[in-house]
């Protein structure tokens, strides 16, 4: 693999499953902070990079954005130097603190922008305090008082401007934990402080998960904003009491979140951002360098690395260091209007691990292997969610029965491909806004070109090898009286899945469409999902298959494209409704698989259907003989297991 900028060689003493060490994450953050120099302004105020339309803020906002977090990343590299700085990090950022706050809000080319109410100079504000404040002995103490004065007063405005109601709440938090440090406005940055953690505490729904605001939008933020700021800031203040809460909940969370990474490095592809990439290693730093973590140093530095080095590796900084708008290398489709073309600089709070020392465990220790190395699933109680993880392959999957999120902005007529979708993957993405919805069940409409949305989720219960939820079906553009309810069930067992759906209220006669994983599209050969930065491993060529067992049939594959792959294919399954009074089921089976050889798919389970009080009682029989029965009404799910014979292979 060739890098844009000079790696140290692999250590695989060390890290025997990544080969990186301290040495590459310092030589990566060089090199991204190398790469954004030519596009600083003239006083180093801004940084107006090159790659992407501008964002719904403008441009001058946009070269804010790009400032505070390459700034972020800087400060990161030289705190955890102890201050040695051999590049002028912050001699250069220095100056443009000096140039940018002259006369915020004035129309000199590098004024910086106020910060107002729903701003995005609030959420910058987060990362220039937080810079500010690691390096404080190097950087703030050093600066001329009149600086030190006009910083200070442009990130005061950001104590008391109004956040949107989601992870924004906790921008105040970081700017006024610096403030309050510094001796600048002292009790009113103590007051946002404790109103932003206020704030955000009816999202916490305990077993270390909170909800993006007040829905439930469950995602990466988690991590690297909720979890992040208030541990952070607990840590920095030396506030025993708050890190011992803050902390438990992190330490909670990431007892699930290590699930979330694929043999291969890669985090789930779910929820918005996911232009930031690495941030997602932020909040397994965050647990060692807090004290509160499940994890052994040695898992936590092979997580972290392995996300890392699984970006580099596929061209996320391909464009001569620059990291660009996408996931392996560009792809736009993952920036929201908010992005701009230092959006995925966010990225930043990936390398919070360069605050331990070198001399830490987390860096010393043997790398130890991610839970990604068994055959695992692990209910998830906070969102709902069912993990599913297979060692044959390093996949990780996430059964999705409790996570939805607003819909885009100004359309409240389609589903968010990211938080609405049955379920994720570390290999496959969903398909983009307006194309048919893999891993999606609904109603198709009279004629066939739209399907009902996944809205009004509700939880029905997660536990060992299942997910349940309900949810209203909407066909856009027909609105009918009866409301249809569909209640979904997953089983999951090795790498297969079984997919129940009762379809409640509906008519008869109504089309049913379930769509399994979008996979690269190997019809004519290995060729046909090679992308601009696909490599050649198992990991990039998973296979998606459905077979469907009771109330469906095959159907033609939805063609499609993602962040993994230009030429994509969902398999499809269709039936009909009957109008019953027990409603209507469907049931199928279907797998996400990478694994060379795998058995086929109609031999890893039998499934028998029967009816039963106000629905339908479905049995399921693994090859191994694990079993589960499970009972599907209108009302309520129940599944539980039971002890049939084992299901031999032909």
């Amino acid at each position: 693999m060739t890098y844009p900028f000079p790696l140290p060689a692999e250590d695989r003493a060390t890290s025997p499953y990544t080969g990186w060490t301290r040495a590459h994450w310092e030589a990566a953050a060089d090199g991204l902070l190398a790469a954004v120099t030519p596009y600083a302004t003239p006083g180093q105020a801004l940084y107006q990079l090159p790659g992407l339309r501008p964002s719904w803020s403008g441009p001058r906002s946009d070269g804010l954005e790009g400032f505070a977090r390459t700034f972020l990343l800087a400060a990161f590299r030289v705190a955890g130097a102890r201050g040695a700085d051999p590049h002028g990090l912050l001699e250069r950022y220095a100056a443009g603190f000096a140039t940018g706050t002259r006369r915020p809000g004035g129309d000199a080319p590098e004024d910086w922008p106020r910060i107002a109410d729903r701003s995005q100079p609030l959420v910058e504000s987060a990362s220039i305090a937080l810079g500010l404040r690691v390096t404080r002995p190097w950087l703030w103490d050093q600066l001329d008082d009149g600086v030190r004065q006009r910083v200070g007063a442009w990130l005061t405005d950001g104590l008391t401007a109004t956040p949107v109601p989601t992870n924004w709440e906790l921008f105040p938090v970081a700017v006024g934990g610096f403030l309050a440090e510094a001796d600048v406005e002292r009790d009113a940055a103590r007051a946002a402080v404790a109103r932003g953690l206020a704030r955000i505490e009816p999202w916490y729904t305990g077993d270390g998960w909170y909800s993006d605001g007040a829905n439930r939008a469950f995602d990466y933020y988690n991590g690297w904003a909720l979890h992040l700021y208030p541990a952070l800031d607990a840590w920095l203040s030396g506030d025993s009491e708050r890190l011992t809460r803050y902390g438990q909940r992190l330490s909670a969370h990431l007892a699930d979140y290590a699930h979330l990474f694929g043999g291969d490095g890669a985090p789930l592809h779910q929820g918005r951002s996911l232009i930031y990439r690495f941030a997602a290693a932020a909040p397994l730093w965050l647990g060692a360098l807090t004290g509160h973590t499940p994890l052994a140093p040695g898992t936590t530095r092979r997580l972290a690395s392995g996300a890392l080095r699984y970006f580099l590796d596929r061209g996320a900084a391909s464009g001569g260091g620059l990291l660009s708008p996408g996931w392996h290398g560009r792809y736009e489709e993952l920036a929201q209007p908010y992005s701009g073309p230092a959006s995925p600089y966010w990225a930043a709070k990936g390398f919070l691990g360069l605050l331990l020392p070198d001399d830490h465990a987390v860096w010393t220790a043997r790398e130890e292997p991610g839970p990604a190395t068994a055959d695992v699933t692990r209910a998830v109680r906070g969102p709902n969610w069912l993990l599913q993880s297979t060692v044959a392959d390093g996949l990780v999957r996430l059964h999705n029965h409790g996570s939805e999120h607003l819909p885009p902005p100004g359309d409240p007529d389609q589903d968010d491909p990211y938080y609405a979708r049955l379920a994720y993957s570390t290999a496959t993405g969903p398909v983009p806004y307006g194309a048919a919805p893999d891993n999606h069940f609904g109603l198709l409409s009279d004629g066939g070109d739209r399907v009902s949305l996944r809205t009004a989720l509700e939880p029905l219960g997660a536990g060992e090898g299942w997910a349940a939820s309900r949810h209203r079906a909407r066909v856009v553009g027909e609105e009918r009286p009866d409301e249809v309810r569909i209640t979904g069930l997953v089983l999951a067992h090795g790498a297969a899945e079984i997919r129940v759906h009762l379809v409640a209220g509906a008519a008869p006669g109504h089309t049913v469409r379930q769509t399994g994983w979008a996979a690269p599209d190997t019809s004519d050969g290995p060729g046909a999902s090679d992308g601009p930065d696909a490599l050649d491993d198992r990991y990039d060529r998973p296979r998606s298959e459905l077979l469907p067992l009771h109330g469906l049939l095959t159907a033609d594959p939805l063609p499609a494209a993602t962040a993994f792959t230009g030429r994509a294919v969902a398999p499809a399954l269709t039936g009909e409704t009957t109008g019953g009074a027990a409603g209507d089921l469907f049931v199928c089976l279907a797998r996400l698989t990478a694994e060379p050889d795998p058995p086929p798919l109609e031999t890893l389970a039998r499934v028998d259907v029967a009816p039963a009080e106000d629905g339908y009682e479905v049995r399921v029989a693994w090859w191994d003989g694990a079993a589960y029965r499970a009972r599907l009404s209108a009302r309520a799910v129940r599944v539980d297991p039971s002890i049939p014979a084992p299901l031999g292979r032909s």
